[in-house]
């Protein structure tokens, strides 16, 4: 890896902060580096507060949106709440028609199906509500560039109210409301909601009509915190607050498909992190492997036991998941070396029977071990279909637009994409690809970089340090867990390879003349316990660790040389 300290806020800054909080200087650096420079500012952050979270009404259309609903309640209309096949969009899906059904019973779900509908809102879907009397159609995490549809629903005298988070084109969709913060015309004062998030904006706005408070809609906070924490949204502002408050939902008193997916994996208190990997993506799996209104039904089903037998079903799904995409990745990296491909700026691999909902996965799979840009193809009907990821500062949505001329549609953003495109122009759309990475990639970003915060004693690493460190959580984009180096460490000479496989590093480790040993693990690098014999360097997050019920603070290896 290559280890970037990041730049120092001035001393000043730094001093000042560190009297105002009574904290050691090196946390207050970190405070500073996430632009947390004040008492007030730093109050806020520690301690989020559900009084702060944004008036909804100051999202653009949001009273056109409320209007709207309230006019289909009164007049008896049939409701259909629309949502994309993931975790953001089965959440979101999730938590408007449970609020929805506790005050009018005319709601029904959709969630369209990922391979004969794919992404957002679909002709089929359209159709549905059509056939089945529904007048609106509230979409969620979706609908944003859905023009030429939502044109078509207007034909048919159906409304739309789209609640979407991703950037909008030129030409916003003429439905009834269109809630998004990154609306040009719009002045929410936080643009990085998730789709989730912006749904739960609107059932505030209703709530609000019928005089309910922030506190009434604190038991949908579990959905909103899964939402943020698979989503990859930035965990700040509004955010941070959703997050830190849905966390508590999650660990105290959850909803029953939460609740039993916990049941389930056996862990008594989560973190984001878990959330992250371990939560959200069981709920993915349903609409990978079989259909995404499975993850809706476990998260608004009211009966505990009804819950873990879909939470049962879905862990079988998962489980097919994770052999689907062990299996497919073993095949795509034997395809690689039969190739000869591993010095390519690219990745491009192709199998006609990889299944399409796992090549996203198996794409990231393939970025991890030869880190550039990656993209797996598999058969999609009579078209080629491709799941796209790419390595830290490299645009790939850029690159594609330059392979336009072999590619039949395309969509995406910097770091993941998909597309699809005729078999007779796969050849000719990999030499291209190829040909445009290699041109426009700096070298330097093939190796995987790694930030650090703060350079080190591992003396400073006391009770207080770490408590003040946990309470930075949740971590995300935007508050990454920190990261420090320390140099010169030496092993106590205990160290040795861990795991059934032997590839966990397991040391103890103290520097210079303090005998003091620190408990360390490094996931996935027991190939360098050579370079623990002498002196060396190591970047490390810290975590705790519970063993037989003693707890005690260990150093989480990211690198070391």
């Amino acid at each position: 890896m290559r280890w970037t300290l990041k730049s120092k806020p001035t001393e000043e800054k730094v001093e000042k902060l560190a009297k105002e909080l009574q904290i050691e200087e090196t946390l207050a650096s970190i405070l500073c580096q996430r632009n947390i420079e004040t008492f007030e500012s730093a109050k806020k952050f520690f301690r989020p507060n559900l009084e702060d979270i944004h008036d909804p009404f100051l999202m653009k259309d949001m009273d056109k949106a409320v209007q709207r609903i309230e006019k289909a309640i009164e007049n008896e209309e049939n409701i259909l709440i629309y949502g994309d096949y993931d975790v953001d969009g089965t959440t979101a899906v999730s938590l408007v028609s449970a609020y929805l059904k506790t005050i009018y019973p005319n709601i029904a779900t959709y969630i369209p199906d990922r391979y004969d509908e794919g992404y957002g809102i679909s002709y089929i879907g359209i159709d549905f509500a059509f056939d089945n009397d529904f007048s609106l159609i509230v979409a969620l995490d979706c609908g944003i560039k859905a023009i030429e549809k939502v044109a078509y629903a207007s034909e048919k005298n159906i409304d739309f109210i789209i609640c979407d988070h991703h950037k909008p084109g030129l030409e916003i969709p003429k439905a009834v409301a269109v809630l998004n913060a990154k609306r040009v015309d719009c002045n929410y004062p936080f643009d990085e909601l998730c789709g989730c998030g912006v749904g739960f904006k609107l059932i505030q706005a209703l709530g609000s009509k019928r005089g309910q408070n922030i506190d009434d809609f604190i038991p949908y906070l579990d959905l909103v915190a899964t939402a943020i924490a698979a989503d990859i949204v930035p965990i700040t502002g509004e955010n941070r607050i959703l997050a830190h408050y849905g966390l508590q939902v999650i660990n105290s008193n959850p909803r029953n498909g939460i609740k039993a997916l916990i049941h389930q994996i056996k862990k008594k208190q989560l973190t984001i992190t878990d959330v992250v990997f371990i939560i959200a993506p069981r709920i993915n799996a349903a609409g990978r492997i079989k259909h995404g209104n499975y993850a809706v039904e476990l998260l608004t089903e009211m009966d505990f036991d009804s819950a873990v037998e879909f939470a049962k079903a879905i862990e079988v799904f998962n489980a097919d998941r994770k052999e689907l995409d062990k299996k497919i990745t073993v095949e795509a990296l034997s395809q690689i070396m039969e190739n000869e491909e591993e010095n390519k700026f690219s990745t491009v691999v192709f199998r006609e029977d990889w299944h399409k909902g796992v090549i996203g996965i198996v794409a990231s799979r393939l970025t991890e071990t030869y880190y550039r840009p990656t993209l797996v193809f598999t058969k999609s009907g009579d078209k080629l279909a491709a799941s796209a990821r790419s390595v830290k500062d490299f645009d790939v949505y850029e690159a594609l637009e330059e392979c336009a001329e072999f590619i039949e549609q395309f969509g995406g953003h910097k770091y993941a994409a998909g597309l699809t495109l005729l078999p007779e122009n796969y050849e000719n759309f990999k030499n291209k690809f190829e040909e445009v990475v290699a041109k426009s990639i700096d070298k330097e970003l093939l190796t995987p970089e790694i930030l650090i915060d703060a350079e080190i004693e591992l003396s400073e690493i006391t009770p207080k340090f770490f408590r003040i460190l946990q309470q930075m959580a949740p971590f995300g984009p935007q508050n990454m867990t920190p990261i420090f180096k320390s140099t010169g460490v030496r092993d106590n000479g205990y160290g040795k390879k861990v795991g059934s496989d032997e590839t966990h590093l397991k040391l103890n480790l103290f520097q210079g003349d303090n005998q003091k040993t620190y408990n360390t693990i490094g996931f996935g690098l027991g190939n360098k316990i050579e370079l623990v014999e002498d002196e060396f360097d190591i970047v490390y997050s810290l975590d705790e660790n519970e063993w037989n019920g003693y707890k005690s603070v260990q150093l989480v290896l990211r690198d070391l040389k």
